[in-house]
């Protein structure tokens, strides 16, 4: 009736409202399928999304290259750190000590912005491509590949 038709009219006037669905995005594969464990991402706006996606890339790139130096310290010494022991004892010994001070360092300067290098905001990561290394374009694989590694490396230290 009545009560029917304005129920109806009102609907023919609304705009139809999409949340955003987290576990739509890159990195969502099996067997975990979406990862999070913890439930950051739960009712998180997109904007929020991106800031922790572009931190989860960022921090598992770190974690990368740091597994990838604990193995190559094992295998080849930099010239004046062939007394350094391999592995984690080095951040201990000198001139190690002092070169993870300056790693901080540099790390620091790269988290507040100061890089050569802008991130896209509209896709998190994404630094360009200045080697050609990605010919063009970087498929979802190639994305999903880098964030599970990532999240593998990050749970290795």
């Amino acid at each position: 009736s009545a009560k029917r038709q304005a129920s109806t009219r009102a609907a023919v006037g609304a705009v139809a409202c999409r949340a955003f669905d987290a576990s739509a995005q890159p990195g969502v594969t099996p067997p975990l399928g979406f990862f999070d464990p913890a439930g950051i991402c739960k009712d998180v706006s997109e904007t929020e999304f991106k800031r922790l996606r572009s931190c989860e890339l960022r921090h598992g790139r770190a974690a990368m290259m740091g597994a990838a130096g604990l193995l190559a310290q094992s295998v080849y010494k930099l010239p004046y750190y062939e007394n350094v022991p391999s592995g984690l004892a080095a951040q201990w010994t000198e001139p190690g000590a002092n070169s993870l001070w300056l790693i901080f360092g540099l790390i620091g300067c790269l988290e507040i912005g100061l890089c050569p290098w802008k991130e896209d905001p509209e896709d998190p990561g994404n630094y360009g491509d200045p080697l050609n290394l990605g010919k063009g374009s970087i498929s979802l694989d190639m994305r999903n590949k880098e964030l599970n590694n990532g999240r593998f490396a990050m749970f290795a230290w």
